[in-house]
């Protein structure tokens, strides 16, 4: 094999990484596993549910494979414009515009509606996503402890650009935890700033029907408070979505570059969505069940009970972690493994997630295959 000098940096990264205990790899799952899910966020079990798949089907034979182009051109359908008023209306806002991805949605929404006059005020604990949105934006940007309101009022009564913007998740992803929304919210309307809030992990599992935390704290449909969601977790599918007032998403479709130039969210992801959400308001018990189940995960695991899907079981070292998930993986079940850079050095944990429908056989399981598991990885 020829060997070029430009690229031999990279065995060094990757020794560098095997020793640390952060090495990545694949592992392709199967259309059946016969595996007990642990990992995947899908928290109301919804991804194989007859409805989602035949919506998903009649959406694929009416508008075919693909979007064919950008929003703007021909990738929008009357499947997506359908879809974004559901939100919308579900979750309390004035108006929805779905993009390709979640990640893309936080990108568009936060170099959109910032600029180099503009004070950027995130939390420590925010998705990677809104990380690269600040670094995309061009404005200054002040890193707020983790979950420190009395820091983001601070930053916001000091600053000295026209515009601000204050970004938090909903429901943190590596800790389950809440962000202190109400209190943000009055930070933010003290000091003439928007909040945006990203509900990736709390749509489907906080709120009355789970509406999302954005909901439960009465800030829906607030001129001041924009919200991001992805498809991909509790609505069983893929894509994202912007939920603000009409104003916003009319300067999204102008402004944000990862609507104009990306091409649309294929139809058959828009129709499971849209499967997804009618199965949800339907049946809003299944919320209350996803934090159910979390309940018995943590009891299993000997952790507080969580206010999310997120069971978050810190172990310290990334090798010891790794060894204990794929320990359970042996033996039927698949739990997620955060290591850094997803989490702080020195808290390499598992990360278990609710699912609404697992049932009473396979936290018996569980139960058996981690509490034999994380004896070890905590002796």
């Amino acid at each position: 094999m020829t060997v070029f000098a430009s690229l031999e940096w990279l065995d060094d990264v990757a020794d560098a990484r095997r020793a640390a205990g952060l090495r990545r790899t694949l592992h392709p799952r199967t259309p059946a596993p016969d595996i007990v899910d642990l990992a995947s966020n899908d928290y109301l079990g919804l991804v194989r549910h007859p409805e989602v798949l035949a919506a998903a089907t009649a959406a694929l034979r009416r508008w075919g494979g693909g979007a064919t182009g950008s929003r703007l051109v021909t990738g929008t359908t009357s499947e997506h414009e359908l879809l974004e008023r559901e939100l919308a209306e579900f979750t309390g806002a004035e108006s929805g515009l779905v993009f390709a991805s979640g990640y893309a949605a936080n990108l568009g929404a936060v170099t959109a509606l910032a600029d180099r006059d503009t004070l950027i005020v995130s939390d420590a604990g925010c998705h990677a996503s809104l990380v690269d949105a600040c670094r995309l934006a061009r404005a200054r940007v002040q890193i707020a402890p983790h979950a420190d309101v009395d820091f983001v009022r601070t930053a916001l009564a000091t600053r000295t650009e026209r515009r601000a913007l204050v970004l938090t998740d909903s429901v943190f992803s590596a800790d389950g935890d809440l962000a202190p929304l109400p209190q943000l919210h009055a930070a933010c309307r003290a000091h003439d700033a928007l909040l945006l809030v990203d509900e990736a992990h709390g749509v489907g599992v906080r709120g009355e029907g789970g509406r999302g935390l954005v909901h439960e704290a009465g800030l829906a449909g607030e001129p001041d408070v924009v919200v991001t969601a992805t498809l991909s977790k509790s609505l069983a599918s893929q894509g994202g979505v912007v939920l603000a007032d009409a104003r916003v998403r009319a300067h999204l479709i102008d402004a944000a570059r990862t609507f104009i130039f990306d091409t649309g969210l294929a139809p058959a992801a828009v129709g499971a969505a849209r499967g997804a959400l009618r199965v949800l308001r339907d049946e809003p018990h299944r919320a209350r069940a996803v934090l159910e189940r979390a309940a018995d995960l943590a009891r299993i695991t000997g952790v507080a009970t969580p206010t999310s899907a997120v069971v978050s079981v810190v172990l310290g070292d990334p090798q010891v972690a790794f060894d204990a998930a794929q320990a359970c993986r042996s033996r039927g079940v698949h739990v997620g493994c955060f290591r850094p850079p997803s989490v702080p050095e020195g808290t390499s944990r598992l990360r278990l997630t609710a699912r609404a429908n697992l049932d009473a056989d396979e936290l018996a399981h569980i139960d058996d295959v981690l509490t034999d598991v994380l004896s070890g990885a905590r002796a």
